[in-house]
């Protein structure tokens, strides 16, 4: 791996309720504890051999403007009680030299287990899809082992991280957001 492949990851999420749309933006971030960075979107691959680490331990390694790359799902309203909802999912085979595949997404109207579940299911889906192979997460999900089974050679584990609201009483905006947050060192 080279110097710009992600050792770590953590995931979070937040909410924030200001008048400006900006501003509650920025206080999600805050509620996430990433408003300290400079954040750069990146696309949606979890690298071979990185690994969990909790939002507090990841938080720490955090400094003031420090570039920080991100998977983020976002959404806002200002429309009171519009439920909103941003999740990430991940999904990655058991073999962990493997990479794997984060997917974000963004909705009015669902709940945080839909929302949640939606984005697994899509993490698991385009993970499979870039492997050449065709998986219907209906099917594939194994309840029990709490994993998919693609084949009977590949299991991709996964997991997801949502947030969710309902649009302020007084039409303040309302942002959600969900990120995975990977850090280089």
């Amino acid at each position: 791996m080279n110097k710009m492949t992600p050792k770590q990851m953590f995931f979070t999420k937040g909410m924030g309720y200001h008048r400006n749309k900006l501003q509650s933006f920025e206080l999600a971030l805050r509620d996430a504890g990433i408003e300290i960075c400079n954040l750069v979107t990146v696309s949606s691959i979890f690298p071979p051999n990185c690994k969990i680490i909790s939002r507090e331990k990841g938080e720490k390694q955090l400094s003031p403007g420090q570039i920080t790359f991100v998977v983020m799902a976002r959404e806002c309203t200002n429309e009171p009680n519009r439920l909103v909802a941003s999740a990430i999912g991940l999904a990655h085979p058991k073999d962990k030299i493997q990479y794997g595949y984060i997917s974000e997404h963004h909705a009015f109207g669902e709940t945080m287990k839909k929302a949640s579940d939606f984005a697994e299911d899509l993490a698991a889906t385009m993970l499979a899809s870039t492997l050449g192979i065709e998986l219907d997460p209906d099917v594939a999900w194994d309840e029990r082992k709490q994993l998919y089974v693609a084949d009977k050679n590949r299991q991709f584990i996964s997991r997801s991280i949502c947030q969710s609201a309902r649009g302020h009483k007084d039409g303040l905006w309302t942002t959600v957001l969900a990120a995975a947050v990977m850090l280089l060192d």
